[in-house]
C-alpha cells in the first residue's frame, strides 16, 4: 500500500513539476502541461495543439495571431502562470505616448 501511496505522489509531483519550478514552453508541451497553466482549459489548449500542428510558433505575437482568444492581456496572464513561447516570456508593447500639441 505504501509503494502505490509513493508512486501516486511521485507521479502527481512529476506533472505539476515544470509548473512549480520553472516555464513551459507552448512549442514542445504536452497537452497535460498545456492544461496545468493557469488560464488554459481543455478547449483552449486544443485550439494551441491544432495551431501547431502548422509550425512552431516564432514569437508571442506569432502565437497571438494563430490561436483564437489570445491577446496581450491573456497572454501576459499565461506568460505569468508559466508558459513561454521559445522560452520567452511575454512582453506587452511598449505604450505610444499621446501627441502634445
Amino acid at each position: 500500500m505504501l509503494h502505490v501511496m509513493f508512486k501516486t505522489t511521485l507521479l502527481s509531483a512529476a506533472l505539476w513539476l515544470p509548473v512549480v519550478c520553472g516555464a513551459i514552453d507552448v512549442n514542445v508541451a504536452t497537452e497535460a502541461e498545456l492544461d496545468s497553466i493557469k488560464g488554459l482549459g481543455p478547449s483552449s489548449t486544443a485550439r494551441i495543439l491544432k495551431a501547431r500542428d502548422q509550425g512552431p510558433f516564432k514569437d508571442w505575437a506569432d502565437f497571438m495571431a494563430r490561436v483564437k482568444g489570445i491577446k496581450p492581456s491573456a497572454a501576459s496572464k499565461l506568460s505569468s502562470a508559466g508558459l513561454t513561447v521559445g522560452d520567452a516570456a511575454f512582453a506587452a508593447p511598449a505604450k505610444r505616448p499621446a501627441p502634445t500639441q
